[in-house]
Formats: C-alpha cells, sequence, structure tokens
C-alpha cells in the first residue's frame, strides 16, 4: 500500500514538472501594408460614408471634421447646426490622429506627417509631408505588431495602414 501510494506521488510531482507546449499564437489582427509610392499617392477627397471607427472630433468653423480610425477623416457641413451634412471625406490611410490650425489639417499618413490645405475641403492638397515622423500603428488590442510584420521581416519601404480582423 505504502509502494503504491508513494508510487503515484511521484508520478504527481514528475508530471507537474513535465513541459507543456504553448500553443501558437495566432494574431487576432492582420496588417495592410504599402509601399512608400502607394502611401504618398493616397490622400484624396472622396464621397461621404458612413461611420465605422470614429475617433478624434475637431470643430473648424463650419465644419466637423471626424477622424476614422487608420482610414482617414469625415467631412461634414454643419452650418446648420440642426440638420448637418456629409459633404465628403479625406481618405488618409494609417490616420489615428489630426488637427486643424487656419486652413491646414496635420494628419498622421501612418508613419508620416502631412499637412493638408483644407480651404476648400473638395479640392484639398497636400502642402507638406514629414517622412518617418511617427512609429508604425499597432495592433488594436494587442499593442504590437506580430513577429512576420516587423519591419526587418518585410520588404524595404512599405508600411502599415491598416489592420484586418481574421
Amino acid at each position: 500500500m505504502k509502494k503504491s501510494l508513494l508510487f503515484c506521488l511521484s508520478l504527481i510531482v514528475l508530471t507537474a514538472f513535465y513541459p507543456v507546449e504553448d500553443e501558437p499564437y495566432l494574431p487576432e489582427y492582420k496588417p495592410v501594408i504599402v509601399t512608400r509610392d502607394v502611401l504618398e499617392s493616397s490622400i484624396a477627397y472622396q464621397q461621404p460614408r458612413e461611420l465605422e471607427k470614429p475617433g478624434r472630433i475637431y470643430i473648424k468653423d463650419d465644419y466637423i471634421f471626424i477622424n476614422e480610425k487608420y482610414k482617414g477623416v469625415h467631412v461634414i457641413n454643419n452650418a446648420d447646426s440642426a440638420n448637418p451634412q456629409k459633404i465628403g471625406f479625406i481618405r488618409i490611410p494609417g490616420c489615428l490622429n489630426m488637427a486643424i490650425k487656419k486652413n491646414t489639417m496635420y494628419a498622421d499618413n501612418s508613419v508620416d506627417l502631412v499637412a493638408i490645405d483644407i480651404s476648400d475641403p473638395e479640392n484639398l492638397s497636400v502642402v507638406s509631408r514629414e517622412k518617418n515622423v511617427f512609429p508604425e500603428p499597432v495592433v488594436p488590442n494587442d499593442g504590437f505588431i506580430p513577429y512576420e510584420y516587423e519591419q526587418y521581416n518585410r520588404p524595404k519601404d512599405t508600411y502599415i495602414i491598416d489592420f484586418i480582423k481574421q
């Protein structure tokens, strides 16, 4: 009896220290990656769209600007505050933040800081671009970039602009 009890206790102790394989990490999001050329030619004025992942809000004169995380900025005419009208969308891939001073919108275009003349929102123009000012966007829930998508594991001059939930 004592031998069988000792044997059972030995098995329990041995299995407690037996290494268990970790489950492989499966990222919840996959990054959307573009080249430098695509990033720099991506800013454009488009037709209005529905809000999906709204971020920061900025009010300037008769306009409301609402950030759409990773996509760009909604433009709303608020001249009649009882009846605001969606008038357009400024596509700025990788955009999470923006600020406006006078007639210039400053926004992040992934890793770049861009200045956009919005004096006539329907005919906007990029007036300057400071390259590689910001760190790349990170996965929304995890706060990091999966190993296989780190900068040193993908082609040179490619940048993350968004994340797709898998």
